[in-house]
């Protein structure tokens, strides 16, 4: 407890490291603000009657959602689209930044190049929003029609709340955008990463209120999730971290009378290289198979919005495995890599430079990559496993054993810990860990 006490005093000590994160947590409380303001010509007490009955935001695409922007969306609220449009569009320019050459092309041309990219995504999220506001508003309709004020108009109703919606995931974009410039980490992951921990809070209350109506034994079982929790986070955060060491060599140079080169490196492959994509691209397919088939209404796709059921978890984790060496072989470029130690003159030892030093590379990034895959499906069918395992388990409460939510906030506060440690570090302070130092995504530990 005193290192502790003794490493805040330092961080705050750090005048550009407390302007940093006195600035991150503004915004975020700004954020925060906006997801509780309800649209206009909504009324806000009979929208609160209604929710208490609904249960259409509670499961499948619209649950997590609602997980993401911390429950705005069931909330009708301003920010009831959060950052997730931005995010969906961001993924498209960066697949077709890998799939399109000319657009690769303008990437390559620094910064320039990523400035144009970014506007285009900016313009991509007017559209996305727009369509994606027009279906909430359907959405509205449906659930909360009586919420809707009569004399507001239906027709005025319609357009101001797509231009609200629209404006507000702008305000959302520019406040993550505002993070990441002056703020500490990254803004449309903090973001996210605060729309996830704000139910937590109100999962666990309701695990709770879950387990005391029980009686004897519901106490002894809030415990053993807890623990079981805290281990599913520990066994994460190894995944995200792991990294598999490939030995390298830099030939010796001489310049002159100097000697340039003759170092010995490692070449870190990562277990888990694709993140979170392969989770959110099975789930896409998932609820895109639920929506043609009737959204789950019909008895053959009923199962798709079961998360317990068995048939789900098999053709999701089949999905997530077959997603992860998709993405992997997009965004890893053995041939590049070995293009890169050839001209640095590296070279792997045992291995001869140019081709057969990119298949080297290609096959380790297989071997691992399917251990990987096999993991990250597996915790992406965690909160299934969690209800069947814990009877009675409340469903909002299973979500953060396991998915999506799980991997976004272990990786967050990952990276976010090892900026603030990096400012210690180089100011000649102590980490935040006697151990060792805080790893995020980008420096990984060994297995």
């Amino acid at each position: 407890m005193k290192k502790f006490i003794k490493t805040l005093k330092n961080i705050w000590s750090i005048e550009e490291l407390r302007n940093k994160i006195t600035f991150t947590l503004l915004l975020i409380f700004i954020y925060i603000v906006g997801t509780h303001i309800v649209l206009p010509g909504i009324n806000p007490n009979t929208l609160v009657d209604l929710q208490k009955g609904n249960a259409k935001t509670s499961g499948g695409l619209l649950g997590l959602l609602d997980t993401f922007v911390g429950g705005s969306f069931n909330r009708a609220s301003i920010f009831a689209l959060g950052i997730m449009p931005y995010i969906s569009a961001s993924i498209f320019m960066q697949l077709m930044t890998i799939l399109v050459p000319q657009i690769a092309k303008i990437q390559k041309e620094g910064e320039s190049g990523r400035k144009k990219i970014n506007q285009w995504t900016r313009y991509l999220t007017v559209g996305v929003t727009a369509f994606q506001a027009v279906a909430y508003i359907s959405f509205l309709t449906s659930t909360y029609g009586s919420a809707i004020i009569p004399a507001y108009g239906a027709t005025f109703f319609k357009l101001s709340t797509v231009v609200i919606l629209t404006v507000g995931t702008l305000f959302v974009m520019w406040l993550g955008e505002k993070i990441t410039d002056k703020g500490l980490g990254n803004g449309t992951s903090i973001i996210i990463m605060i729309g996830i921990l704000g139910r937590l809070p109100q999962a666990i209350v309701q695990e709770w209120a879950a387990r005391t109506t029980r009686g004897a034994g519901g106490l002894l079982i809030m415990m053993i999730e807890i623990v079981f929790l805290i281990a599913v986070i520990m066994g994460l955060i190894m995944l995200i971290q792991g990294t598999r060491r490939v030995p390298v060599n830099y030939a010796k140079q001489i310049v002159g009378n100097r000697q340039f080169g003759g170092a010995r490196n490692f070449l870190p492959l990562k277990v888990n290289a694709s993140g979170v994509m392969p989770i959110i691209f099975a789930q896409a397919i998932l609820f895109l198979i639920a929506f043609i088939t009737g959204l789950g209404k019909t008895t053959q796709a009923s199962f798709l919005n079961d998360h317990k059921n068995v048939w789900y978890m098999l053709i999701y984790s089949v999905a997530v495995i077959a997603f992860t060496f998709l993405y992997t072989a997009l965004i890893f470029n053995p041939k590049q890599m070995a293009d890169e130690l050839k001209r640095n003159n590296g070279f792997i030892p045992g291995v001869k430079p140019g081709q057969p030093t990119a298949d080297y590379i290609g096959t380790i990034m297989d071997r691992i990559t399917l251990p990987g895959a096999v993991l990250l499906a597996f915790v992406g069918i965690l909160p299934g496993l969690c209800q069947l395992a814990f009877v009675d388990m409340t469903q909002g409460f299973s979500t953060f054993f396991g998915g999506t939510s799980l991997l976004i906030m272990v990786g967050v506060i990952l990276d976010t810990l090892q900026q603030i440690e990096t400012q210690l570090l180089m100011r000649q302070y102590d980490g935040l860990m006697s151990s060792g130092r805080v790893q995020g995504r980008q420096a990984a530990t060994t297995i």
